[in-house]
């Protein structure tokens, strides 16, 4: 159900792949979630997606509706977290997913982004292709407009993951980077294409597939948390020491975490971070 919800749709295959079973155990999965009562579509081919709660389960719909009222002040309460705290921005980024209406992310983020986020939620709500307006790219450094095809925000709604119609690959776009969302009236024409590449716990995706243990003291465990709360799963206690085991798919994430602190982390499998680590002293920090 998790990899159904959100705007998301996908084949039949890459949910066998992603669950690690048989596709004739997803199809049996599907039939089990339908007789629970919920609505699983099937868009075209085998491509699936969850639908709206039915209705004769009135329960679970009072559990995730919001009036206006409900919304405003369950935001004022989110927002008096900690901006430090990963939790938070996944608490807004839920309450935007689940409102029958775009229009809570006026209420969730009062920064210059917010016009740009709602027309993005829209987008992927209704599936229709956008254009980014001068979006200026990192690597290129220079501004021009991208048609795209929005899919997913990222945890954080910092980043939207969406579908490139010119280069007809899937990127990850800094929303604070587009200077406006100019709505289309096409719809979707490539989402068989869309793919959204799974995170690592550091946050981070990319072709790497490295398994790496990390032995930590009580600090960099307790800021690990802080900032990356999904590494919970990944962590348990060894004679006094914290030990993260986990597969990382990019060096960026994990890498800055351990440099930060050096003095807290050692690594204790895994080459390619370790190399990574070496090579960023050399070239950055011995400078210094």
């Amino acid at each position: 159900m998790k990899l159904l919800t959100g705007n998301v749709s996908r084949t039949i295959d890459q949910l066998a792949v992603e669950m690690g079973i048989t596709p004739r155990s997803v199809y049996r999965y599907i039939d089990d979630i339908r007789d629970a009562g919920f609505v699983v579509n099937k868009l075209y081919g085998n491509v699936f997606a969850m639908g709206k709660v039915a209705r004769g389960l009135s329960d679970f719909n009072r559990l995730i509706y919001f009036t206006e009222e409900e919304a405003y002040i369950t935001a004022k309460l989110i927002e008096g977290i900690d901006n430090n705290n990963a939790l938070k921005r996944d608490l807004q980024r839920k309450l935007v997913s689940v409102y029958d209406s775009t229009s809570i992310a006026n209420y969730i983020d009062n920064s210059a982004n917010a016009a740009n986020v709602e027309a993005l939620a829209a987008a992927i709500k209704h599936r229709k292709q956008v254009i980014l307006k001068q979006y200026e790219s990192a690597h290129s450094n220079e501004a021009k407009d991208r048609l795209v095809e929005p899919i997913e925000f990222t945890a954080n709604m910092i980043d939207i993951w969406a579908y490139d119609v010119e280069n007809k690959d899937n990127r990850m776009f800094k929303v604070m980077r587009i200077h406006e969302v100019q709505e289309t009236d096409n719809d979707w024409a490539f989402q068989s294409e869309h793919n959204v590449p799974r995170p690592d716990v550091f946050r981070m995706t990319g072709p790497l597939d490295e398994q790496i243990t990390l032995q930590l003291d009580t600090r960099a465990k307790s800021l690990l948390l802080e900032e990356f709360p999904l590494s919970e799963k990944d962590l348990r206690r060894e004679e006094g020491k914290w030990i993260l085991s986990t597969t990382i798919h990019s060096l960026e994430g994990a890498g800055r975490f351990v440099i930060g602190l050096a003095a807290d982390v050692k690594i204790l499998e895994g080459e390619q971070l370790r190399e990574y680590v070496k090579e960023y002293d050399q070239k950055y920090i011995q400078k210094l």
